[in-house]
């Protein structure tokens, strides 16, 4: 019998990816931006603050101001350690099934997870969890529509216009719909620029194979090695294409 062998891996082994991972996504210049926008949603009475999906620590680390007291989780051993040796106080947890008791934090945040989370059903489960802990007055953080956010226009978008996710899991519309349904009302917004991920046709290719597209794109009538074979076309293969900026929303818990 033969085994088949997928040419795209679906999913990303972040235990694995967890020591290189930062520096193949903006690392730092981007860390900060997204936390100085995580802020300015936060009103001035927050004072704890868990950041699900954590990963490296590297944004939860940078959500620092006076008397607020931060804390991370993450579904990876590996993220969530090298989150730990950043000095993130962090637990190993499901976002959808939180250690955590009702009604008892200020605020949460979810950067760059709910376009992830593709299970039917699991992203309005992480939606009403974070309700759940929230106290009256709390808020929610989320980025939304993630992926789209590298649509900017490029010859690489025109190469995978025709495989995009027909229905991105973190669409503003559907998270506000979710949240409204967890007794959560909107309560502004943000945006950042994606530093370092203006993204080149060699990378991408790379990308693509690696299954680091596996929530934005879904090669339709070809293999993703044909695919990645029209981006190893295009020009300038290693010069940067414009980078993203990323959408930050906030929902206040009723």
């Amino acid at each position: 019998m033969t085994t088949h062998i997928p040419d795209v891996k679906p999913l990303l082994d972040y235990d694995a990816e967890a020591e290189t991972y930062d520096a193949t996504r903006g690392g730092a210049p981007r860390a900060e931006a997204a936390a100085a926008a995580v802020l300015t949603l936060l009103p001035a009475h927050v004072r704890t603050l868990l950041d699900l999906g954590c990963g490296t620590g590297i944004v939860t680390a940078r959500l620092s101001r006076p008397g607020l007291r931060v804390l991370g989780a993450d579904a990876s051993h590996g993220m969530a350690s090298t989150a730990l040796r950043r000095g993130v106080p962090v637990t190993l947890a499901d976002a959808a099934r939180l250690p955590v008791r009702s009604g008892s934090l200020d605020a949460v945040s979810a950067v760059w997870l709910l376009h992830l989370l593709r299970a039917p059903g699991l992203v309005p489960a992480v939606i009403a969890e974070a309700g759940r802990v929230l106290r009256p007055g709390g808020v929610l953080v989320t980025t939304v529509d993630k992926d789209s956010a590298h649509d900017v226009g490029s010859d690489i978008d025109a190469v995978f216009a025709a495989h995009l996710t027909p229905t991105p899991a973190d669409s503003s519309g559907e998270v506000e719909g979710h949240a409204a349904r967890a007794g959560l009302r909107p309560a502004g917004e943000a945006r950042f620029r994606g530093h370092g991920q203006g993204r080149t046709p060699r990378d991408s290719a790379k990308a693509l194979l690696a299954g680091q597209y596996a929530s934005r794109v879904i090669p339709r009538g070809i293999s993703a090695a044909q695919l990645a074979a029209r981006l190893e076309l295009l020009p300038d293969q290693d010069v940067p294409r414009a980078e993203p900026t990323y959408r930050l929303r906030g929902f206040v818990r009723v």
